[in-house]
């Protein structure tokens, strides 16, 4: 006989730019609603273009280290209470695929790799011990692209020979072998088996994941494009929000609890 107490919510999230702010990597105006789903006895799965060691430390800050988190875009997922320290065999493997690029298209994409510690604190935003966690790499390599959007196809061509992938994050492009935030996602629901499921994210790479829960959240983010259109946002089932990242998360989350009667 199963004595595990059933689920009734299972979040998904993604982090820059949704429940942590863009601007000042933190999630504080989020408190209300991540208190909420700790009474409601939901779980919180935190899915992001980060690192293990990145997502390890923000998920004990925050209190929810005893769910797994989507970690590099999908391309990894982190234990429970992991601190996130992997091989870098896969991602030493996809440096390798980078740099077989003709260098006039590879010298257009500048990688973390491509970059020391304090190159990525100025380029996140990130102070430099966070931005070495950010190097610290196991699946996939984000980077900045500086050509047109020609260059970038046969740039992005030369790369899907290889098996190599693209994800389009909130700042950067997203080289992976392939697996994506929904994929996990969908193995996590397999194991967990929550009652409802919700996914809340703002960028390109978060749009299967918005289309896959019960309920989709597309949180504000002025500082890119608006997402397209979803599947599912003429039925209502996915929805923006007006605020932007953890204002616009919390708000969200807390409507969202009331109605699933929740609260």
């Amino acid at each position: 006989m199963n004595s595990t107490p059933p689920l009734p919510l299972l979040v998904f999230s993604d982090l820059d730019g949704t429940l942590i702010d863009h601007q000042t990597y933190s999630a504080a105006a989020a408190d209300p609603a991540l208190k909420a789903l700790k009474s409601c006895g939901a779980g919180l799965v935190m899915a992001s273009s980060k690192t293990g060691p990145e997502i390890s430390r923000i998920r004990d800050a925050l209190g929810w280290s005893d769910w797994p988190a989507i970690i590099e875009n999908g391309a990894g997922v982190l234990p429970p209470k992991d601190a996130g320290l992997k091989d870098s065999a896969q991602y030493d493997q996809l440096r390798g695929h980078l740099n077989t690029v003709p260098q006039h298209l590879r010298s257009l994409f500048r990688g973390f790799g491509d970059m020391d510690a304090a190159d990525v604190a100025k380029t996140t935003g990130l102070p430099v011990d966070a931005a070495r966690l950010a190097k610290t790499r196991a699946f996939s390599e984000p980077g900045l692209w500086d050509g047109t959007v020609a260059q970038r196809a046969a740039f992005l061509d030369h790369l899907a020979g290889q098996g190599v992938t693209c994800r389009e994050g909130g700042r950067f492009l997203t080289l992976s072998f392939g697996q994506t935030k929904a994929d996990r996602m969908a193995e996590m629901i397999d194991q967990y088996r929550p009652d409802h499921t919700i996914a809340l994210g703002d960028a390109p790479n978060d749009i299967e994941m918005l289309e896959t829960a019960d309920i989709g959240v597309i949180i504000a983010n002025p500082h890119r494009a608006p997402l397209p259109p979803l599947k599912g946002e003429t039925d209502g089932r996915i929805t923006r929000t007006r605020l932007a990242g953890p204002q616009g998360w919390n708000q969200s989350i807390l409507a969202l609890l009331d109605t699933l009667q929740l609260t």
